[in-house]
C-alpha cells in the first residue's frame, strides 16, 4: 500500500538530512514524498495594527525567493532520488505552516510528517526548534518523526516506546509505527517508569492491546521505579544508545511548551536519536 509522506523543508541543511534520512528508512516501501515549503511574511497577518499590510511587490519577491530554492532543492534532491519505488512531489505556498501542514494532511492522505529538530538558524543551544515543537503539539492528524541534525540513517538496534498504559492508542498510527519498526527490523523496548504490580485494570486492558498492535514485531518491557519520566526516558535510552525514541503524545503531556519544558532541549542535546510523537486518539 502507498505511503504518503509529508516533509516540510526551510531549505537549511538540517532540513535536507531529514529528506535522506527519510529516504532511507522506506526504501524498501512504495511512497509518495511530498516535500514542502511555507513561506509567510509576518505583516500580512489580519489585524496587525503595528505595521501597514506588505505591497504586492513584497508578496511576489517571496514567493519568487521560494521558487528559486525549491528549484535548488529539486536538482539536489534529483541526485539522490533514484529509487523506483518512491514518487516525489514538491510544493511551496504562501500561508502559516501549521495551517498549510493540516490542509496538506487532509487533501494528501498523509501518513507520517518527517522533519529536522532545528531549521535555517541552526542555534546549537536549542535542541528543538520552534517550528518542529510546534508541529509536534500542534499536529495531531498524523505521527511526526523529528530527526535530529547530522543523524544520518542507520541500523536502528532498538526503538524505546516510553508509555503509563493510559493512552488510546490510534489504530492508523500505531500501523504506521509497526511499518517502521518492521522496515527498521529493529525490537521494540516498551518501558513504563513505575512498577508492574501497581498497574490499575485499565493499564492493563491497555497493555494487552498494545501487545495486540506488535503482534508482528519483538518486544520486550522494561520497568523503572523511583525515577522521573523525564530523567528515566533518557537514561534508559542512553544507557543503551537507543535508535529511537517514540511515544504517544497526549496533548502537553509530554514536550509541554516550548518555552517552559526542559525536557525539549534535554531529548536533543542528550540522547541525539530521532523522536517519533505519536498522538492519542481522543485528541
Amino acid at each position: 500500500m502507498q505511503k504518503h509522506i509529508l516533509i516540510p523543508t526551510d531549505y537549511s541543511k538540517n532540513a535536507f538530512n531529514a529528506i535522506v534520512y527519510a529516504f532511507e528508512l522506506f526504501k524498501n516501501y512504495d511512497c509518495t514524498f511530498h516535500i514542502f515549503h511555507s513561506y509567510f511574511l509576518a505583516r500580512s497577518a489580519q489585524g496587525n495594527i503595528l505595521f501597514p499590510e506588505p505591497e504586492p511587490a513584497e508578496y511576489d519577491a517571496v514567493a519568487q525567493a521560494s521558487e528559486k530554492e525549491m528549484m535548488l532543492l529539486k536538482n539536489k534532491v534529483g541526485l539522490l532520488a533514484d529509487n523506483p519505488r518512491h514518487t516525489l512531489h514538491f510544493d511551496h505556498k504562501f500561508g502559516t505552516l501549521i495551517e498549510l501542514l493540516h490542509e496538506k494532511i487532509r487533501s494528501k492522505n498523509i501518513d507520517l510528517i518527517v522533519m529536522g529538530t532545528r531549521g535555517i538558524t541552526n542555534d546549537r543551544e536549542v535542541a528543538y526548534g520552534r517550528n518542529s515543537v510546534n508541529v509536534m503539539e500542534n499536529i495531531r492528524g498524523c505521527p511526526v518523526l523529528a530527526i535530529p541534525a547530522n543523524v544520518s540513517h542507520t541500523e536502528i538496534n532498538e526503538i524505546v516506546f516510553p508509555t503509563n498504559f493510559k493512552s488510546e492508542f490510534n489504530e492508523k498510527e500505531m500501523k504506521t509505527f509497526t511499518n517502521i519498526v518492521q522496515q527498521a527490523n529493529s525490537p521494540v523496548r516498551i518501558l513504563h517508569i513505575g512498577k508492574e504490580s501497581d498497574l490499575s485494570e485499565r493499564q492493563k486492558n491497555n497493555r494487552k492491546l498494545l501487545e495486540n498492535y506488535f503482534e508482528e514485531v519483538k518486544y520486550t518491557y522494561h520497568w523503572l521505579d523511583k525515577v522521573g519520566v523525564k530523567e528515566g526516558v533518557l537514561s534508559f535510552a542512553d544507557q543503551r544508545k537507543s535508535g529511537m525514541i517514540s511515544f504517544v503524545n497526549r496533548k502537553h503531556w509530554f514536550f509541554g511548551s516550548v518555552f517552559s519544558n526542559p525536557l525539549v532541549k534535554s531529548l536533543g542535546v542528550h540522547s541525539k536519536v530521532p523522536i517519533l510523537a505519536l498522538h492519542d486518539s481522543r485528541n
